[in-house]
């Protein structure tokens, strides 16, 4: 077969090892920096130009799309799926999944488990936001941050007043989130394809540090789910018609919590963790659904 992997960076951990992954099963491999394309729209031919050629005779894609980029890598997405061309992440999927209010709506609805979290409109009354997850500590979280960016923990009442202030002030979307005490800074990675857990790592934040991100200095070890931990997960990527995901999950007294799902999660921290083959996994992925 013929895959195109979108991705703006062939030197990065993830992009090389799906190319690896696909030329060791015999496939040809092509990575194309999905913001260099241009869309093509015509009745009954629509096409995508790169580098002044257009791209033809592909069978699958591997959306690697960024945050920063995510409306034009999803209309991309969005083109190919148009082609007709079986795409590892759907373009509806990819834009529900960046969406972080939306994204808990719809986790909310499917009946999973959340850290209780509050959305208003730049509201002026942050004493109502604060108390109604919960008071001081909390999380306060920029709705376009990735990788831990923009995620501010408010250990008093005072501090997260003046960040909420702060941040309705100059106009930027926030969520209010309960902190989940006895996670004690760690969280669950759980790689999800095609509907089966292939991989999860518990990742702890660094000394001080309650994101457990590794971008952020966090470390990641290999994990067991419990049977709870693992059908929350896979309902998750279910509800969010994600064929490949990243769920997030905090360990909490009344069970897993869902923090967050993720439609482009890294490879670098779970192969490492585990020791498993997960860009084969989602190889053997496309191999079952784009013949």
């Amino acid at each position: 077969m013929k895959i195109v992997v979108l991705s703006r960076n062939a030197n990065l951990y993830s992009t090389k090892r799906l190319i690896e992954a696909g030329k060791q099963r015999n496939h040809e491999m092509l990575i194309v920096d999905h913001t260099k394309c241009d869309i093509i729209i015509e009745r009954k031919k629509p096409a995508i130009r790169y580098k002044h050629e257009l791209i033809t005779g592909v069978d699958a894609v591997i959306p690697r799309i960024g945050a920063s980029v995510t409306f034009f890598g999803t209309a991309v997405v969005r083109q190919f799926e148009m082609m007709k061309v079986f795409t590892a992440v759907e373009s509806q999927a990819l834009m529900r999944s960046r969406d972080k209010l939306r994204s808990l709506q719809v986790l909310s609805r499917a009946g999973l488990g959340l850290p209780k979290t509050v959305f208003t409109n730049y509201s002026k009354n942050v004493e109502d936001v604060i108390e109604s997850v919960g008071g001081a500590p909390l999380v306060i979280k920029l709705l376009e941050g990735t990788q831990g960016l923009g995620v501010v923990l408010a250990e008093t009442h005072t501090a997260a007043e003046s960040v909420l202030e702060a941040f309705n002030g100059l106009k930027a979307r926030v969520i209010a989130q309960e902190f989940i005490k006895e996670a004690k800074g760690a969280d669950i990675r759980v790689f999800v394809v095609d509907g089966v857990v292939v991989g999860a790592m518990k990742r702890q934040g660094k000394e001080g540090e309650f994101r457990s991100n590794l971008h952020r200095g966090g470390t990641a070890e290999i994990f067991d789910l419990s049977v709870d931990e693992e059908n929350a997960a896979l309902k998750a990527a279910r509800v969010m018609g994600l064929g490949v995901a990243g769920v997030d999950l905090l360990q909490s007294a009344r069970g897993p919590l869902i923090l967050e799902v993720n439609s482009s999660p890294g490879l670098e921290g779970i192969e490492s963790a585990t020791g498993k083959d997960i860009a084969g996994k989602i190889i053997h992925y496309i191999e079952r659904h784009a013949e």
